[in-house]
């Protein structure tokens, strides 16, 4: 069978995280996708691990493969005049532009949903920026450390009583965006071939931000208060809780359904004791006591490894988890079941990776294309758009 989107053309001006990790996905999906870039490379081809704090010598980007495999590389220097006519006849030829320019940056280069679209009505122009395409700061600057992790409420959501904010992992938001960024261009394509006519779809990063943490935002905007911050010391739910372990490890507990899963837990953790103690007879009995039985069983998980404790709950039907660190979570036996990392095969070396988060029966996506080699596809992309060589000569010099 042929792809999804097989015979779809994809022309990609952007950088860093979620638009191109978008464009990944789409070529994933079967769509020809030209990554644009300067012709100096975009910053991420160079974020290798020992630039970003690993201590490793691999000199290419995982991440940067991660998130543009599949792809062919146009290096244009869109400053120059040659350059911007050679980009709007490969434009000519796509049926998606995918950037996030912002917006007086894509009127700057004639490059904007208006310019385009009036000479390709049945285009479909999709963007990201950090705060929206209206108001006061549609140009500013933004990353999803800012727009979609501070500004949205979500670093300060996500912290404990007495802790200070954490530190947001690069590309969080960015990938949760693309993913929506993907939605829209799919929910176009299909309105397109209806009406065959395009239209644009516009992502923002901190509309994200409230969009992931909406079971927060809804009763904060609907009781104008702020949310109740989780305190593990006396949480609501004391089985709805993360404890440390002997070797200073954590689980997380998330037995939601109290009174189903207190019984299950007690004998599982050998606490049988527990169940005749009346202070927590019911769910609410134990509410009330919370301080009381969180610092029980924090002393009792205390007892044991992280390693002994997965020994003992895992026989149980429970809804727990053992808190893994990043490299641990990349060996799980579970994840390699189901087919979530694969290896990436490059001159520098094998780099392992995260394949797409979407399973089709009729059309694997394995993810295990790396990313294009800087301005590789330069001429063959502007050629295949009817430029000549002396034409083509002028927009890569």
């Amino acid at each position: 069978m042929t792809a999804p989107l097989h015979d779809i053309r994809v022309v990609e001006i952007a950088s860093f995280v979620a638009v191109p990790s978008a464009g990944a996905l789409l070529a994933d999906l079967g769509a020809e996708v030209v990554k644009v870039e300067t012709p100096q490379g975009e910053l991420m081809r160079s974020a290798r691990p020992g630039v970003v704090g690993y201590p490793s010598k691999f000199s290419e980007s995982p991440h940067f493969h991660m998130d543009n495999r599949g792809k062919r590389s146009l290096t244009l220097d869109l400053g120059r005049a040659e350059a911007r006519r050679a980009l709007l006849a490969v434009i000519a030829r796509a049926d998606v532009v995918l950037t996030n320019l912002l917006p007086e940056r894509q009127r700057k280069y004639g490059l904007d949903a208006a310019n385009l679209r009036a000479q390709k009505p049945e285009l479909i122009f999709a963007s990201l920026n950090g705060y929206g395409a209206l108001g006061d700061e549609a140009n500013a600057p933004a990353f999803d450390y800012t727009a979609y992790w501070a500004r949205s409420g979500f670093m300060d959501s996500l912290r404990d009583v007495g802790n200070t904010p954490n530190f947001l992992s690069p590309g969080v938001g960015d990938h949760a965006a693309a993913l929506a960024l993907v939605t829209g261009i799919l929910s176009a394509l299909r309105m397109r071939d209806q009406s065959g006519k395009g239209q644009e779809v516009a992502i923002n990063l901190m509309h994200m931000g409230f969009y992931i943490q909406g079971n927060d935002m809804a009763p904060v905007m609907t009781t104008q208060q702020e949310a109740p911050r989780h305190d593990r010391s006396k949480p609501r739910n004391p089985i709805w809780n993360h404890y440390q372990t002997r070797d200073e490890r954590w689980l997380f507990l998330v037995m939601i359904e109290s009174d189903r899963y207190w019984p299950l837990l007690c004998r599982a953790i050998g606490r049988e004791d527990l169940l005749e103690d009346e202070r927590y007879q019911g769910a609410v009995a134990r509410y009330r006591a919370k301080e009381s039985l969180a610092a029980t069983l924090a002393e009792t998980f205390r007892q044991r490894t992280l390693a002994e404790w997965e020994a003992a709950l895992s026989p149980h039907r429970l809804i727990w988890a053992p808190v893994r660190t990043l490299l641990e979570a990349s060996r799980d036996p579970q994840a390699e079941a189901n087919g979530m990392f694969a290896e990436v095969m490059h001159p520098a070396g094998a780099m392992r990776t995260v394949t797409p988060p979407i399973r089709m029966s009729a059309h694997p996506m394995r993810g295990e294309q790396p990313g294009p080699e800087l301005g590789a596809d330069s001429k063959s992309v502007l050629r295949e758009a009817g430029l000549d060589e002396a034409a083509i000569r002028a927009a890569l010099a």
